[in-house]
């Protein structure tokens, strides 16, 4: 039988696809099942361990939690990254590079040693609270570390290129004729970068929101390093379900419901950001 040359070109491009396929199969399908089936084999019954975890106020608090601390961390991390994307595409030559490697630098070190920086920086006896009180700033100390100030200001750190990355990508394809053509319509620069320049680059800004936000929810390191235990995230309740209690349906089913969440959240957010612009702004 003779293949037609749309049907070779089928062949091909379902062969180029079979690895990965296989490869999501065996490392995120399978897994995924015996984790669902996990969640669904408590003695109590199959969805109790979901029932324990909506009908538990405790539980709850910690969802609601893990939600505002991924929402704080992203509104911080986008206002952070807009000026810092302009700002990068306005560098040139050598100032141009030495700014991307400081933004990528933070990337290739590990963030365990990072979090643990961030402890010896902001406890009470270091650089951050001497600074301030030798300024006289405060009149003593300042708790940052075990709560909430200290969970943003290490997660903000860690997530912060993940936002600017894509919004510098997204502005570095604006036309800036577009720009020079409401000057020249006699518009203010307010007005150019409200009406012009803001709507082109929001792809950009909504595609790091997205990564940031998707990245928070299922944060562990900083979250169980800088914060205590009024700031349990999911993650660290997942932890305590696997490494202390043993409870390992209640484990399966607080993972099903974070994926939910986050599956939910990102369908709502595409309504808003569509998935081809924020690949597009990749």
């Amino acid at each position: 039988m003779v293949l037609t040359a749309a049907r070779r070109g089928h062949l091909v491009t379902a062969a180029l696809l079979l690895p990965a396929l296989l490869f999501l199969a065996v490392c995120f399908v399978v897994p995924m099942a015996v984790l669902f089936k996990l969640s669904v084999t408590a003695e109590e019954g199959p969805l109790s361990a979901y029932g324990e975890i909506l009908g538990n106020w405790v539980y709850l608090r910690v969802f609601w939690n893990t939600l505002v601390v991924a929402v704080v961390v992203t509104a911080i991390s986008v206002v952070l990254a807009y000026p810092t994307a302009h700002l990068l595409t306005r560098l040139k030559g050598w100032a141009l590079t030495l700014a991307v490697y400081g933004v990528l630098f933070p990337l290739w070190i590990s963030v365990l040693i990072r979090t643990f920086s961030w402890i010896l920086l902001l406890e009470k006896n270091g650089p951050v609270n001497r600074v301030l009180v030798g300024a006289g700033l405060v009149d003593g100390p300042v708790q940052f570390l075990f709560n909430n100030t200290g969970v943003l200001i290490g997660m903000v750190h860690v997530l912060l290129p993940y936002a600017i990355l894509p919004i510098y990508a997204n502005m570095l394809r604006i036309d800036l004729r577009l720009l020079l053509a409401s000057d020249g319509l006699a518009a203010s620069p307010w007005m150019t970068f409200r009406r012009v320049y803001l709507p082109l680059t929001m792809p950009g800004v909504g595609a790091g929101a997205v990564f940031v936000f998707l990245l928070s929810l299922g944060f562990f390191i900083t979250p169980a390093l800088l914060g205590g235990i009024s700031n349990l995230t999911v993650a660290m309740l997942i932890e305590l379900m696997v490494n202390e209690r043993l409870v390992w349906s209640l484990a399966a089913a607080a993972s099903f419901l974070l994926l939910a969440a986050i599956a939910a959240l990102l369908a709502l957010a595409t309504r808003f950001v569509p998935l081809g612009a924020v690949l597009e702004a990749r």
